[in-house]
């Protein structure tokens, strides 16, 4: 009889196979070392591992060290592994073992001792002549430095073992929800104790259910032979969508080797299952394992993991389209994004979203969990899970429920059940995701603040333009449900009332909640005489339909969208035409410069054009004559013939692109060219061909920012000027700078840039400086502390961008000790320096 086994965890199941034991008995060095080679073959590591350590206590030699460092790694003994790979690579003065650095750093990291596996990487990385591990190095760098910046981060999900009916000594593998998430599919053997293997007991790994009680899950029992054959390994399993298809592996074992891993499927559902039919088109001279259902291009496919030829790795991830009922077409590898020179391995479809464990992405254990997307063309890059799903030493097998908020994981992280060290073995860990649930209520009241029945209100989702509409007869309370990550609008309305709108979205929610909003109707007048619009002045303006027409005075200031009181006489044009034409529907359009984020500008733009269309709507103006759309910065100006008569710096038919803009030579020109592009606009859109403007009431009101010094100097005032907007210019310092704003274009990582700034000023009083303020990376150079009047100064700045990861603006912030007239505001002039990061 032989003696019993310890369950080793590289079998082909991610990791489980039988170690038969032989013996251990007096013998020579030689034989020692012969028997271990023989039991290393057979891949029964831990008696290899035995013999390895006799020998080398009969022996002292040196040459058995790696062998048993290299054991202990494998057998995922991080602790001993450390200690003898310290001892080999300590006495290693000739680098022979150089190689095994990239063991001892993987074994470093997988200790959580971070820091010292960077420099054991960085050396291997010097020093290694092998491309594949070279790489695989590189990444392992990564993601030592994530899991350094990670160590203060709190998980947001509380994983929990689940529990010692489920979870034995050994290792536990593959586990599955059903659709509900109240039964749990896994495969185990059942065992706390080391296993005796021999002729008259035999053991198989085995897939077992369990459900989910009061006081956490059931003791599990295993399927049927139509499943669980006798004398075969059945493992990764996987359930259809809709819980009738079951898909495992059987495996077959010539000693401790692996010869072949299938793919098979069963029908029937929970406490039904058919007997096993082999997969069709999947299976061949290759391993096959880790099968999950899901969907591409509109139809179901089969994901799973395989070491068939043609990959980018060792175990790579591979997909196959349903044909019929265990019938598939060829596998697809799904490509260099998410397969990597390492493994990865146990995938998982829910909703769109792929998750996996890879060992070869930046991580911060061994294997770490990712994710990610299809958008119906391909796949997003993987993003990894984060701290609690992933911890130093190895996650996989990450599951959901049908609906997303229950899940299961595997992990060796301690505090599991172990039957030799402390991280050797897999359990299987539950957690429950909170649900963010996002409602909306409105109520309608007029505007005495009493309920206002028989109104209806519209609720649009502004991403796919569907509309729930609700009229309450009887109240004036409205319910509605909100989907996550949405934009809405939302309308009231009742007849002989003015409508009103508002805007919410669910983007970033992090925990439920209930929106609420208040609308409250003007009634409308019964009879409103007609506005008549005299046009009396000689020179005048056609507008035709479709014709966009710049509201020169409604100007916003940078980042904000409320309406200035000088953009009123514009917004009164527009009141008496839409009363003297009131068969015409406008649209506000709105724009934004390209300073700031694109879907910022968009929401800001989109801002901008309501705030114009509410203040026509508060006016008297029906809503639905009003289409509010903002354009972001997607829309550049394009000079026209009025434009460029009042400004001769751009030709007609200019387009203010950011290529442009960036090209003139001074900020004063740029700022321009922004306060062109920054502009609200109106467009008819339906009624009238066309109609007459005085010219007048078009043209751009005379510009505050524009002033005579006492020297008789015109001088353009900067928006990033404290005085901006101020009409406040004797009495104080103006300062000018030559060009407030530079572009130092592309920077490598790690350069520097230099930059001097010429400020002068122009005003009449002294400039005190009090502090120069700006962020680490940039140091200030100036051998000054007031302006004089007149007098004109140097700024150096000196650009390090050694921590920079990503293009920025940085903003050089001079706070003087200088009052701004009839203002509580701190005086603060704004330099500006831009770049771009070389990728």
């Amino acid at each position: 009889m032989k003696r019993g086994c310890l369950l080793s965890i590289l079998f082909t199941f991610v990791g489980l196979s039988f170690l038969q034991a032989q013996p251990l008995r007096e013998s020579s060095y030689e034989t020692m070392i012969e028997t271990a080679e023989e039991q290393y073959a057979l891949k029964d590591y831990y008696r290899a591992l035995e013999w390895y350590e006799k020998a080398y206590d009969e022996s002292s030699d040196q040459e058995i060290i790696p062998y048993i460092a290299e054991l202990h790694y494998k057998l995922r003994d991080y602790n001993r592994a450390e200690n003898w790979y310290t001892r080999l690579l300590r006495r290693d003065k000739n680098n022979k073992w150089g190689e095994v650095r990239f063991e001892y750093a993987r074994t470093l990291k997988m200790l959580g001792k971070y820091d010292e596996a960077i420099l054991e990487f960085q050396q291997f990385v010097a020093e290694t002549e092998d491309p594949v591990k070279k790489e695989l190095a590189k990444a392992e760098l990564t993601g030592c430095q994530m899991a350094l910046s990670a160590q203060n981060v709190e998980p947001d999900v509380t994983i929990v073992h689940a529990g010692n009916k489920i979870n034995t000594r050994t290792s536990e593998y593959a586990a599955t929800l059903n659709r509900t998430g109240e039964m749990m599919y896994y495969v185990g053997f059942q065992t706390d104790d080391i296993i005796e293997v021999d002729e008259a007991n035999d053991y198989h790994a085995q897939i077992l259910v369990a459900k989910k009680g009061e006081k956490g899950w059931d003791d599990p029992r295993p399927l049927g032979k139509e499943v669980n054959r006798p004398g075969v390994n059945s493992s990764s399993v996987a359930l259809s969508s809709d819980g009738n298809t079951m898909y495992f592996t059987r495996a077959v074992l010539m000693g401790n080797v692996v010869t072949d891993s299938r793919l098979y499927y069963s029908v029937g559902g929970d406490g039904n299952w058919s007997g096993a039919e082999e997969v069709e088109g999947i299976n061949g001279d290759y391993q096959v394992k880790h099968p999950a259902v899901g969907e591409l291009f509109g139809s179901e496919v089969l994901f799973f993991v395989s070491d068939m030829g043609g990959g980018e790795g060792q175990y790579d991830i591979f997909y196959a389209t349903r044909r019929g009922e265990g019938v598939y077409g060829e596998p697809v590898n799904l490509g260099s994004k998410i397969n990597t020179l390492g493994n990865e391995i146990t995938p998982f479809y829910h909703d769109g979203t792929l998750y996996f464990s890879s060992d070869g992405h930046p991580g911060y254990g061994g294997y770490d969990i990712f994710y990610t997307t299809w958008d119906g063309v391909q796949w997003s890059e993987p993003k990894n899970l984060g701290p609690g799903y992933n911890t130093m030493v190895d996650d996989k097998y990450f599951t959901l429920d049908q609906e997303g908020f229950k899940g299961l994981l595997l992990s060796n992280r301690e505090g599991g059940r172990s039957v030799k060290s402390k991280t050797c073995c897999d359990d299987i860990y539950y957690f429950e995701i909170d649900k963010i649930v996002a409602n909306l209520v409105v109520g309608v009241f007029d505007e005495n603040r009493k309920p206002l029945l028989g109104a209806t209100v519209q609720l649009i989702d502004t991403k796919t333009n569907d509309t729930n509409s609700q009229t309450q007869d009887e109240g004036n309370r409205f319910d509605y449900g909100l989907g996550l990550e949405l934009p809405y609008d939302i309308y009231a309305s009742r007849e002989g009332y003015f409508p009103d709108s508002t805007s919410i979205n669910t983007i970033g929610l992090t925990e439920s909640k209930t929106y609420e909003h208040r609308f409250y109707l003007r009634k409308k007048p019964v009879e409103k005489p007609p506005v008549v619009v005299e046009i009396t002045e000689p020179e005048f303006d056609t507008i035709t339909i479709e014709e966009a027409i710049v509201l020169e005075n409604i100007l916003y200031d940078f980042n904000k969208a409320d309406i200035k009181p000088e953009a009123e006489p514009d917004l009164q044009l527009i009141l008496e035409l839409m009363n003297q034409y009131p068969e015409m529907i406008i649209e506000m359009r709105s724009h934004t410069d390209y300073r700031g984020e694109s879907p910022y500008n968009e929401r800001l733009s989109q801002r901008r054009a309501e705030s114009a269309r509410n203040w026509l709507i508060d006016k008297g103006i029906a809503g639905e004559r009003i289409v509010a759309k903002g354009y972001g910065e997607n829309v550049p100006q394009t000079i026209s013939a009025r434009m460029s008569a009042a400004k001769d710096l751009f030709e007609v038919g200019t387009v203010l692109t950011p290529g442009f803009i960036d090209s003139l030579d001074t900020e004063e020109m740029r700022e321009l060219a922004h306060d062109f592009n920054r502009r609200t606009e109106f467009k008819i859109i339906e009624g009238p061909t066309s109609i007459v403007i005085r010219r007048a009431r078009l043209q751009k009101s005379d510009d505050p920012n524009t002033v005579i010094n006492k020297l008789g100097e015109e001088i353009k005032i900067s928006p990033l000027s404290a005085l901006y907007n101020k009409d406040v210019y004797e009495g104080v310092p103006i300062l000018v700078v030559d060009d407030r704003t530079i572009n130092f274009g592309t920077v490598k990582k790690g350069e520097k840039r230099e930059h001097t700034f010429r400020i002068s000023n122009k005003g009449d009083e002294i400039a005190k400086i009090a502090l120069v303020s700006v962020c680490e990376c940039t140091t200030v150079e100036k051998d000054w502390d007031e302006i004089q009047p007149g007098q004109t100064v140097e700024l150096k700045i000196i650009f390090d961008s050694s921590e920079k990861d990503e293009s920025e603006i940085i903003d050089i912030d001079i706070f003087l000790d200088n009052e701004i007239p009839e203002s509580e505001d701190p005086w603060i002039e704004k330099l500006r320096y831009r770049f771009d990061i070389q990728k």
